[in-house]
């Protein structure tokens, strides 16, 4: 990637941060988390059950890439970026570490390039418009990187 595109993108992530309220670790601790979290402001709640299924709290697995499974009930994941909220349905943000590292309408990704040691993965089902439901959709697993 040349430096253009990275700090393109090192910009794209700090603003959508700022609109998803941070790395939003109100799921807190290093188990699992799922569903409805902590609460934001003047948004509207979501009917999305979320959990993540792979890596499992406290896995080792095997790296240096990650494969995550995310399981969502009662809600639908469809293209992000629009102004129309509906409860059931929205995308994804993958936070490892703290660090945004995609949006996503699937439910299955291959995180490259993990590196060995202790690890946090959150999902946060979001509002078709970036900003978390309130309460927040979150689900968090502490795993551990092993080569």
């Amino acid at each position: 990637m040349t430096n253009g595109r990275s700090i393109a993108l090192l910009l794209t992530v700090g603003v959508l941060l700022a609109a998803c309220g941070g790395s939003g670790e109100e799921g807190g601790g290093t188990g699992a988390a799922s569903g409805p979290t902590a609460s934001t402001q003047d948004r509207p709640s979501s009917t999305a059950k979320l959990s993540i299924v792979e890596p499992k709290v406290d896995q080792v697995v095997r790296g240096p890439s990650v494969d995550l499974r995310v399981r969502l009930e009662d809600a639908k994941l469809v293209p992000a970026t629009t102004t129309n909220i509906v409860p059931d349905r929205g995308h994804l943000h993958v936070i490892l570490d703290d660090q945004l590292i995609s949006m996503t309408e699937g439910l299955e990704q291959t995180i490259h390039d993990v590196t060995p040691g202790p690890h946090r993965i959150q999902v946060e089902f979001v509002a078709s418009d970036h900003a978390p439901f309130d309460p927040r959709v979150v689900a968090l697993v502490a795993f551990e990187v092993r080569p």
